[in-house]
């Protein structure tokens, strides 16, 4: 045997050995010397043991010239007797029960008595139990016992979802030091400077009198820099706050030289000394915040990754990388940014009614992590998604069991996480498209079981629970691409009663017609249309194409174009994108900045 390897296998015996041996002294009561009185409660133990694995016992039975105390018995104020025992247990069996009721106090009894190991695990128990709920208190936990790590860790869990949490009454009770370490931070996930300066104005007036002092100081967390010019003159300028106090009002003139091109000069300090420039005060820092960077672009998914494209600079960035997303599935943005992906076969074993069940998945931009959500209780294929509020819609599509048409809509509730029949549509279709506009959802053309394309449109109202059909496209067809880009509905290409078709239509809302849009270069079916940043684009689809043996045969094609508005014509970008392979596409708004490029 490897000398290494017998050490480590003695050392994992002799350890075992030892913690079993303590743990039977300590259960049959034998060689105890000890009594910790914690409240109405005596907890029988070993100096010994104490001693070793905590330096506030050590210094507890040792005098200061370093001779033995002999204290038997030991009086532990301001402690929970429950929480003391678990403590107590873990030094002799190194096995600890952390929940979410006991981690708080266990934490504090592990920093009281110098545990590090049990400190170490429960900040590590509260990092990956971070949530909106309770991130703002775990902040000001981590700083009032002086933990640098966790008190980063749920700065940055603020930081990062700061338009939401800033919001909250919590968040304004903040003292000034806890709140200016996280206004002041570059990783702010905040798009606009604006939003971090009202936020402070909400917390100085939420206690004016005592928070008033602190202006001045929070006036350097502030980049002023960034804030347009006339929301400065406007808002900032004529703040009572601002305008009232002689000191902001000196700095707000040097905020305006600034932009003007005049800064002052550099403070001189320790960087000048070492030869590096001095820093401008903070609320000249013009460096842009994390969120910032946030953009939107055209996100593909399909069963391996979700790659964001960025058409502006011609750039990939990897959104997410997973498997569990089923080959065939729909997508679906919502005007909250909420990506959702619906589709597949999920098996639910435990569901006796309806076993067999469709996978939905939702994307957190944040974690790069998909979550998983109630599955569709309706297994089906070539169906579309729609949404209005907190409601989404999934509509039609085909049977994965019977292989006929729906006409059936089911609804999830975004907020009680539930699934729903709602009201049926007039008629059973697939291989049509919907898209959601001023609280109505739009279905569009389809398939019909005989195999019959249709051109019919239907609008849902959900208050009314009533699909009402509107006008028809001037063309029928199925498998097409369908988006809603400058207010009006876009349909592109398809499948007709010929076959593929490159025609094009444009719905206006206003008028309730239709009229032609720019023919599409090829006759292709179900491309994605996209509107990303104000620009039309189509990604990839179906077209016949001629193949290796000069045979024409239906191919899948990955290229993406740009719909040129002034010029009212299709131009070619990308001939070959390869993570549009087998993916939807939808334009969500995301961070370059937090993505790595491709």
């Amino acid at each position: 045997m490897d000398p290494q390897s017998l050490k480590e296998d003695l050392r994992l015996f002799q350890t075992t050995l030892l913690q079993d041996g303590l743990k039977e002294l300590l259960n049959e009561n034998k060689l105890i010397d000890c009594i910790l009185k914690v409240g109405e409660r005596s907890i029988p133990c070993h100096r010994l043991i104490l001693a070793a694995c905590s330096p506030y016992f050590r210094e507890l039975f040792f005098s200061a010239d370093g001779k033995e105390v002999n204290q038997r018995e030991v009086v532990l104020e301001n402690l929970d007797p429950n929480i003391m025992e678990v403590i107590v247990n873990y030094l002799y069996s190194a096995d600890i029960d952390i929940n979410d009721n006991s981690v708080q106090d266990i934490l504090a009894a592990a920093n009281r008595f110098q545990i590090p190991s049990v400190f170490t695990v429960c900040v590590n128990y509260l990092q990956k139990k971070l949530s909106r709920s309770n991130c703002l208190a775990i902040y000001r936990l981590a700083l009032t016992m002086n933990c640098a790590r966790l008190a980063i860790s749920a700065r940055d869990y603020i930081a990062d979802r700061f338009e939401t949490m800033c919001k909250a009454e919590e968040f304004l009770e903040l003292d000034p030091p806890e709140l200016f370490a996280i206004i002041g931070a570059d990783a702010l996930n905040v798009e606009k400077e604006e939003v971090v300066f009202e936020t402070l104005m909400r917390w100085v007036k939420k206690d004016k009198e005592k928070r008033l002092k602190s202006l001045e100081e929070a006036f350097d967390c502030i980049r002023f820099r960034l804030i347009p010019e006339k929301y400065f003159k406007e808002k900032v300028e004529k703040e009572d706050l601002i305008k009232t106090n002689q000191e902001l009002l000196k700095k707000i003139k040097v905020i305006k030289e600034a932009a003007t091109g005049k800064l002052p000069e550099k403070k001189k300090g320790q960087d000048e000394e070492n030869g590096e420039e001095g820093m401008l005060p903070g609320y000249l820092n013009d460096n842009r915040r994390f969120g910032m960077y946030a953009k939107d672009l055209v996100l593909m998914i399909n069963d391996s990754t979700a790659v964001a494209y960025d058409p502006e600079e011609n750039e990939c960035f990897l959104a997410s990388i997973g498997d569990q997303i089923p080959r065939n599935h729909v997508s679906l943005i919502t005007k909250e940014n909420k990506l959702h992906v619906l589709g597949g076969l999920f098996v639910d074993e435990e569901d006796k009614e309806t076993p067999l069940q469709c996978y939905h998945y939702q994307l957190d931009a944040l974690s790069s992590d998909w979550t998983a959500l109630p599955p569709m209780p309706s297994p089906r294929c070539l169906f579309a998604m729609g949404e209005c509020e907190s409601l989404i819609f999934a509509v039609a599509g085909k049977d994965l069991q019977s292989n006929e048409s729906h006409d059936t809509v089911l609804c999830y509730d975004t907020e009680k996480m539930k699934w729903n029949e709602t009201k049926k549509l007039p008629l059973r279709i697939h291989g049509h498209c919907v898209v959601s506009e001023n609280g109505l959802v739009y279905s569009i053309g389809g398939k019909t079981d005989d195999n019959k394309t249709i051109n019919k449109m239907f609008a849902y109202n959900h208050k009314r629970s009533e699909w009402k059909e509107v006008a028809s496209m001037k063309t029928p067809r199925s498998m097409f691409g369908a988006v809603i880009h400058k207010g009006k509905i876009i349909v592109v290409g398809g499948v007709s009663e010929e076959g593929l078709t490159a025609s094009s239509e444009a719905y206006d809302f206003g008028t309730n017609k239709w009229a032609p849009f720019t023919e599409f270069p090829q006759e292709r079916s179900s491309v994605n249309l996209v509107s990303c940043g104000g620009v039309l684009y189509a990604v990839g689809g179906f077209a016949v194409v001629e193949n290796e043996n000069r045979e024409c045969a239906p191919s899948e094609v990955i290229d993406i174009w740009q719909y040129e508005e002034d010029k009212k014509q299709w131009t070619g970008m990308i001939r070959e994108m390869r993570y549009a392979t087998g993916a939807s596409c939808v334009s969500m708004h995301l961070n370059t900045a937090r993505m790595p490029k491709l």
